[in-house]
């Protein structure tokens, strides 16, 4: 059999004719509602109809009420309950006129009662019944119904037998009837209905609680949101539910319900029956199952979500054995979810584009796919049809495609699949048609929400360190998770800054709130620490300069943070923490401690805040932990909860890899809050280095001292020839400071490893630049050349409001 959006329009008629013959002749003994709704499903089957319903008179003649319909759920599209006689609605006009009306989305925005409709757009085809009433189908294509559709839905309007109006009365329902009060709750129910329920008569109250109390608690807020008043005007009214028998068994039942409008047109009664569903298990086209994928959709937040919700929607009411459902980007087809998700389960040409988890597959290798996606229909296919081999091997007893519509564009496909052959019944087609219909919009709306979740992704690690330094002596690694609950910039961050003479600043902080705002304030506060850190100052300086740039700025934010900075030579670290939770420690011996210490306010609180400094010795082995609030405070966790289950957690991990300390601690984090978290293992540095410090007094014998201090800590330190080479770097250092900046000058000696630093402190921020071009007669600027020439490396770094020039250079090994 060839698809139905392949086969062209000629053979639509002849096809349509035939299945409401038969489908006419197959229900003249049946219920005549049952009738009329599987007569409607022909107008989803065989036109591009989304939702078909019919409307009739009320029994007082001042309403025009839905009678049945099928399809997706009426509120998607604004179609009421109910519309006054008096009123100027299309179906009324229709009803009262006899003639047709087909209104385009431009034709239902101009209406006066346009701002009731959905954003959404779509074409509403009206025409009149045969004996009063009318028959209302609506299209999400923007061009509606093309001549040939219009003339089948008249057909189907002819063919309609309206059913007489419902009453409020139980009498006038078929058996196993119910009549409920929205207003008290009251229902009124006959005996066949009280058996299926397992209830006494005699000991029946009439309220709807005692037939709810029968209810399995897990099918009870399905029940409950057909049933309660405040959802009457949402939704179709039949649902299939659970209840448990007086043996414990549990037994399906199908309850089938109208809305009975009071005078004034508002609810005023539900009127139906309940029959056992528990041989026949439901229609594939049952109106619950749209119900609750709509559900489904309604909070899934991503694409995977939508995919995940749709499979689950179809794979076993339609016992399929595979489904894909796949994006469609450009001319390919990216699929999202694969179930079964076995490579081995699909054709090989989706095993040889396989890519990273999920394959991404041409489209133009599936023609006859292309040609199904173009013209935006479903299409099936029984088993035996000739396809190209990937598609025949998706479903060689049958195939359907679905296309996701998206507005005026297809969002994606949903393919499935059976291997024993199968047949396409109205009931899978008015489904697939459902299906469609909400799982297009909703893939298009989670594309844009991935889409700004990568970019809100992308923009937060923007602002966050690319990677860690490589740390003398020390393994640091660092996790950052934003928060889950919703699209907006956090503000954690953390950084770990090398400083001179083996010393390292970790770095975590936290500002108030989560918005762009806040993330801007991130990045501003990260930059300023670090560069007060460069600078040389202390920890409690450093952090002192950005609270008050921070209150300068006139934020109407706060930041928290904790700064550390540790001495890799003597493994001590002295600490500051303005707001913010303490470190953590774990030491080698599995010990765990919660650092104790009296910390300062918030930054951009108070502006001469006092930030005292904490001390914490480190042994070899030891783990350092910092972290947000995310990671140790929530709703449901008090703060010093928080931080003794962090100890814990340290205390029984394998300090040998942090990275997976890290993971392991992040596994239960709270996702309704960004979380940052720094770990650091000291281990102690291999080779200690050797230091000595001087200070150039400003005499006129102070280069030769300085030369004199040095030659004297090199043979101290066990090198005894002569270096020549560091006593000429010497002098140019100790000259130029001398003779270009005022106040105090200070030489340091560093030897690692037969290296010798040199570096030279003075109160100048001024960088010295070496000069391009020196003539034969300057008397000056060749000392930054010779220095240069004379060291292995050389540079500058800020400290404390001065500078430090240093070089490096190579000793030979003492003999």
């Amino acid at each position: 059999m060839s698809s139905e959006g392949a086969a062209g329009r000629g053979t639509r008629p002849p096809r349509a004719e035939l299945a409401l013959r038969t489908l006419t002749d197959q229900l003249d003994q049946v219920d005549p509602r049952e009738r009329l709704r599987r007569v409607l499903e022909q107008a989803l089957v065989f036109t591009a109809a989304s939702l078909a319903a019919v409307y009739i008179p009320d029994e007082d003649g001042h309403h025009l009420c839905l009678a049945e319909s099928a399809g997706v759920p009426r509120a998607l599209y604004g179609l009421r309950d109910a519309y006054p006689l008096s009123g100027g609605a299309p179906a009324v006009k229709v009803h009262h006129s006899g003639r047709p009306l087909w209104l385009t989305p431009e034709d239902l925005t101009r209406r006066a009662d346009a701002r009731r409709l959905p954003a959404r757009d779509f074409s509403l085809g009206v025409l009149p019944l045969r004996d009063g009433g009318c028959l209302a189908a609506v299209s999400d294509r923007p061009d509606g119904f093309d001549a040939e559709e219009r003339a089948w839905l008249r057909r189907l309007a002819d063919a309609v037998a309206s059913p007489a109006p419902v009453t409020a009365e139980t009498g006038n329902l078929p058996g196993n009837a119910f009549s409920l009060a929205v207003d008290s709750g009251r229902v009124e129910v006959d005996d066949g209905m009280l058996e299926l329920f397992g209830i006494d008569p005699h000991q029946f109250d009439g309220t709807l609680e005692s037939l709810l109390a029968q209810t399995v608690p897990e099918d009870l807020p399905s029940l409950m949101s057909v049933v309660e008043a405040d959802h009457m005007a949402i939704g179709d009214r039949e649902l299939e539910f659970r209840i448990l028998q007086p043996s414990g068994e549990p037994r399906w039942l199908r309850l089938r319900g109208h809305l009975v409008p009071a005078a004034d047109g508002r609810p005023a009664r539900l009127v139906g029956t309940v029959a056992d569903a528990s041989k026949e298990r439901p229609a594939v086209s049952d109106v619950t199952r749209v119900q609750r994928l709509a559900a489904a959709l309604a909070t899934a937040g991503t694409v995977r979500d939508v995919s995940r919700a749709v499979v689950a929607a179809l794979r076993t009411p339609l016992q399929a054995d595979r489904i894909a459902l796949a994006e469609l980007e450009s001319d390919r087809l990216v699929v999202t979810v694969l179930d079964p998700p076995e490579p081995e389960a699909w054709p090989e040409l989706w095993r040889a584009e396989w890519r990273s988890e999920w394959p991404d597959a041409p489209v133009r290798a599936m023609p006859t796919l292309a040609a199904a996606l173009r013209e935006g229909r479903a299409a099936v296919w029984s088993g035996g049809t000739t396809l190209e081999p990937p598609l025949a091997e998706v479903g060689p007893g049958g195939l359907a495609v679905l296309p996701l519509p998206a507005g005026k564009r297809t969002a994606g496909a949903c393919l499935i699949g059976w291997d024993s052959p199968h047949d396409f019944d109205p009931d899978e087609r008015a489904l697939l048609t459902a299906v469609a219909g909400l799982a297009g919009q909703a893939l298009a709306r989670a594309r844009a929400f991935d889409a700004e979740h990568e970019l809100v992704g992308m923009l937060q690690r923007a602002l966050l360190p690319r990677r860690l330094p490589r740390l003398p002596g020390a393994v640091a690694v660092a996790r950052y998770l934003p928060t889950t609950a919703d699209l907006e910039l956090g503000g954690d961050w953390y950084d770990v800054i090398p400083l001179p003479d083996n010393h390292v600043a970790l770095l975590i902080g936290d500002v108030q709130g989560h918005s762009a705002g806040a993330a801007t304030l991130m990045g501003q506060m990260r930059t300023a620490l670090r560069a007060y850190a460069v600078e040389g100052h202390p920890p409690d300086v450093v952090v002192s300069h950005a609270n008050r740039l921070l209150v300068d700025m006139e934020s109407d934010l706060f930041a928290t943070c904790c700064y550390v900075d540790v001495d890799m030579e003597q493994g001590i670290a002295w600490y500051v923490r303005a707001g913010h939770p303490p470190p953590v420690l774990r030491y080698p011996d599995g010990s765990t401690e919660i650092t104790e210490s009296d910390g300062g306010p918030p930054l951009g609180v108070v502006a001469e805040a006092d930030y005292p400094m904490s001390q914490l010795r480190l042994r070899p082995g030891t783990l350092v932990a910092l972290t947000t609030d995310g990671l140790v405070e929530s709703a449901e966790l008090d703060i010093e909860d928080g931080l003794a289950r962090l100890a814990d957690d340290l205390a029984a991990a394998d300090p040998a890899y942090p990275g997976l300390v890290a993971d392991a601690l992040l596994a239960g984090a709270n996702r309704n809050d960004d979380v940052a978290l720094l770990l650091m293992r000291y281990d102690g540095l291999a080779v200690r280095p050797l230091r000595e410090s001087w200070t150039v007094w400003r005499v006129p014998e102070a280069v030769r001292h300085a030369r004199r201090f040095t030659r004297r800590a090199l043979r101290a330190w066990g090198v005894t020839r002569e270096p020549d080479t560091a006593l000429l770097v010497v002098s140019e250092l100790v000259t130029n400071a001398l003779v270009h900046t005022d106040g105090r000058v200070r030489l340091d000696l560093t030897l690692v490893d037969q290296r010798l630093r040199v570096a030279v402190a003075d109160a100048s921020p001024r960088t010295p630049v070496k000069p391009t071009n020196i003539g034969w007669e300057a008397t000056g600027g060749r000392g930054i050349l010779l220095v240069e020439a004379l060291s292995a490396a050389w540079g500058t770094l800020p400290v404390s409001g001065g500078k430090q020039v240093w070089a490096d250079v190579a000793l030979e090994p003492s003999s």
